[in-house]
C-alpha cells in the first residue's frame, strides 16, 4: 500500500522581524485627524443645537469651559474664591465710603455676550454695599417718547450723582451691538452713534465722572450651555429675553459688531476692559480688581486688590489682537 503523505511535523514560523517592521511602519492616526473629526462633530452639534431639546449635546457640554480659547483648564477652588471675594467686597465698601465722603461719581457700564454673566457679576459687586448710594440701571426698551429723543438723553437721567455709584446693566452701547444686529436700528444710526459716543464720554469725564466700560466675553459652546441651563431651570426663565433667544443664530454678527464697537470706542478717557468670562468666579474677581485698582480710595489694601489676572482681563485692543 502506498502511504498517504502525512502532514508536515514542522509548521512554517512567522517572520517576527517582518511583523515588527510592519508595526513600526504603520502610521498612527494623527492628532490632526482627531482634531478634524472633533471639529466636524462639534460643527454638527452647534448646527443641531436647540433650546427645546431634551438634553444638551455632550460635545457642547464637554467643550464649553475651554471654548473661545479660554486659558484655564479647570475651575479655581471654591474656598479660595470665597475668601478672595470676601476681602474684595470689604475693599468695595471702602470705595463706597470714599465716594460718599468726597462726592466722587463712579459709573460702570457692563456689556457683553448674552449669558456672559453680567447680572451675577453686578450682584457680587453690590452685594454688601449700602443701597442708598449705589444704583443698578437696567432699562427696558425705549418708549415712543424716548425713541423720539436724542439717543443719549434717557441715559443721562441715570448717571451718578455726587457720592454715588451707578452701574449700567447694558447701556447706551445697545446701539453698538444689540440694536444693529437685531435690526432695531439702521446701519446709519449705529454708525452715527459710534461717531458721537467718544465725545459724549469725554464730556462725562471732563465733568468728573469716573467711567469704566466692561465687556464680558464667553466662548460659543459656553453660551449655548448657559442658555440651555436657563431654559431648563424654571427659576431662570425670566433671563431668556428675545435677544437671548436670538443670540445663538447671530453669533458671528455679534462678534463682528463687537469688534467694530471696541475699535471705534476704545478711546481715552474711557477705554474698554474685556474680561474672558467662561469661568464666572474668575470673571467676578477680575472685574472687581480691575475697578478697585484704578481708584485712589482711602485705605486701599494693595495686597488684597492685587493685579487683575492678565490671562483673562484684557485691554480692548489686546483682546481684538488675540480674539477679534
Amino acid at each position: 500500500m502506498t502511504k498517504k503523505p502525512g502532514k508536515s511535523s514542522t509548521k512554517p514560523k512567522a517572520d517576527k522581524s517582518a511583523t515588527k517592521s510592519t508595526a513600526k511602519s504603520t502610521p498612527k492616526v494623527s492628532t490632526q485627524a482627531d482634531a478634524s473629526s472633533g471639529d466636524v462633530e462639534l460643527a454638527k452639534a452647534l448646527a443641531d443645537f436647540s433650546l427645546d431639546a431634551d438634553a444638551l449635546n455632550p460635545i457642547i457640554k464637554e467643550r464649553a469651559y475651554r471654548s473661545g480659547n479660554y486659558p484655564y483648564p479647570d475651575r479655581p477652588k471654591r474656598k479660595v474664591y470665597d475668601k478672595d471675594l470676601y476681602d474684595l467686597q470689604i475693599e468695595l465698601l471702602k470705595l463706597q465710603s470714599w465716594a460718599a465722603a468726597t462726592g466722587e461719581r463712579v459709573c460702570i457700564v457692563f456689556e457683553g455676550r448674552d449669558a456672559a454673566g453680567k447680572g451675577g457679576t453686578i450682584h457680587r459687586f453690590i452685594q454688601h454695599l449700602n443701597p442708598r448710594s449705589v444704583r443698578v440701571v437696567a432699562l427696558t426698551k425705549p418708549t415712543e417718547a424716548e425713541a423720539a429723543q436724542w439717543y443719549f438723553q434717557r441715559y443721562i437721567a441715570h448717571l451718578p450723582r455726587k457720592g454715588e455709584i451707578a452701574i449700567f446693566d447694558r447701556s447706551w452701547y445697545n446701539r453698538g451691538v444689540v440694536e444693529p444686529v437685531m435690526g432695531f436700528c439702521t446701519p446709519a444710526e449705529s454708525a452715527h452713534f459710534l461717531e458721537q459716543v467718544p465725545a459724549f464720554e469725554k464730556m462725562l469725564a471732563d465733568d468728573g465722572i469716573r467711567l469704566f466700560k466692561i465687556w464680558l466675553d464667553i466662548g460659543r459652546e459656553m453660551q449655548l450651555k448657559r442658555l440651555f441651563d436657563r431654559k431648563k431651570d424654571p427659576l431662570k426663565h425670566w433671563k431668556l429675553s428675545p435677544v437671548d433667544l436670538g443670540a445663538p443664530a447671530r453669533w458671528d454678527a455679534i462678534s463682528a459688531a463687537r469688534n467694530v464697537m471696541i475699535q471705534a470706542t476704545h478711546t481715552p478717557p474711557a477705554p474698554w476692559t474685556v474680561v474672558l468670562a467662561n469661568d464666572k468666579m474668575r470673571a467676578r474677581l477680575g472685574v472687581i480688581r480691575q475697578i478697585l485698582a484704578q481708584l485712589p480710595y482711602d485705605g486701599r489694601d494693595d495686597k488684597v486688590v492685587g493685579v487683575p489676572d492678565p490671562a483673562i482681563v484684557l485691554d480692548g485692543h489686546t483682546f481684538l489682537d488675540r480674539h477679534g
